[in-house]
């Protein structure tokens, strides 16, 4: 009975910590890029994140095929901005990955979204 206590209580930190994340993730304009296989306290852990960021960027300002200027000048505009805003968050994890945080469940991700 003592060590369901403790384990439940974790159960429910884990749960509030990711209920928020997977709210966000469920609107059209955002995607939800998990870094929970990836060793962020190397370089290629890093490089590999970012290249999820920007596909997950790419995604979701995807305008289509156009070649029309203003869409693709929008497009790259919002790529440009969902990088940019989740830079700090990016930056976060590696800080937490350099120092040995500890990670609970699926909070090993970051939220990208269009503007």
């Amino acid at each position: 009975m003592l060590k369901t206590i403790p384990a439940l209580a974790a159960l429910v930190v884990a749960t509030a910590l990711v209920v928020p994340t997977v709210s966000h993730a469920a609107a059209p304009d955002a995607m939800t890029v998990s870094y929970a296989d990836l060793d962020l306290g190397s370089a290629t852990g890093q490089d590999r994140l970012q290249r999820r960021i920007g596909y997950a960027a790419e995604t979701v300002c995807e305008v289509g095929r156009s070649i029309e200027v203003a869409r693709v000048a929008a497009s790259n505009g919002c790529r440009a901005d969902a990088i940019a805003n989740v830079r700090p968050a990016f930056e976060a994890a590696v800080n937490a990955a350099r120092r040995g945080t500890v990670t609970v469940l699926d909070a090993a991700a970051l939220i990208v979204t269009a503007r």
